[in-house]
């Protein structure tokens, strides 16, 4: 048996590839990026509430988490060594004020994570009015793949101050 199949009424291949279409976000998905946009924005709130500064003008480089109440990281008291995340609360607070320099060296990685987290604030907004996430076809994709790279960075770095210090033997670094 022969089977006469006709022509493609159009010869373009462009024509002939199904697009990609972003469904439209419920509405509780809508709602929880505006949650996250808050609450993003009361972080920011809080990092320029924290004075990152002593006395004499000088930047700290850690231990501004202590103005809100919080204990001596318990990591560093044991160890005499600061944990991946010791400056992140300076840093944060210095890369709020545009300080990125004492930032960088409160903590490299705060100064990125401060960054992409006030990237995210207008992302959110944003992607609420369009009714579909902007720039990424997967935000849960792209959230992985900052949240596992910034971890990445910051057990690196945290390996690397750590390395040097007992290499060089140095006291009081930290």
């Amino acid at each position: 048996m022969i089977a006469i199949v006709p022509a493609p009424l159009s010869l373009k291949d462009e024509e002939l590839e199904p697009l990609d279409v972003l469904p439209v976000m419920t509405r509780w998905v809508r709602g929880t990026l505006v949650g996250i946009a808050l609450g993003l924005t009361a972080l920011f709130a809080v990092a320029s509430y924290l004075n990152p500064y002593r006395s004499d003008g000088s930047a700290r480089r850690m231990e501004t988490h202590m103005q809100l109440g919080l204990p001596e990281c318990t990591f560093k008291k044991v160890t005499k060594l600061p944990c991946p995340s010791c400056g992140m609360t300076t840093s944060f607070a210095l890369t709020i004020r545009g300080d990125l320099t004492d930032a960088v060296q409160a903590n490299s990685v705060g100064v990125l994570l401060a960054l992409t987290l006030l990237a995210a604030i207008p992302w959110c907004i944003a992607s609420v009015i369009c009714r579909r996430t902007i720039f990424f076809q997967s935000a849960e994709r792209a959230l992985m793949v900052i949240v596992i790279g910034l971890l990445s960075l910051m057990l690196v770095r945290w390996a690397i101050l750590v390395g040097l210090k007992v290499w060089f033997k140095l006291d009081g670094w930290f």
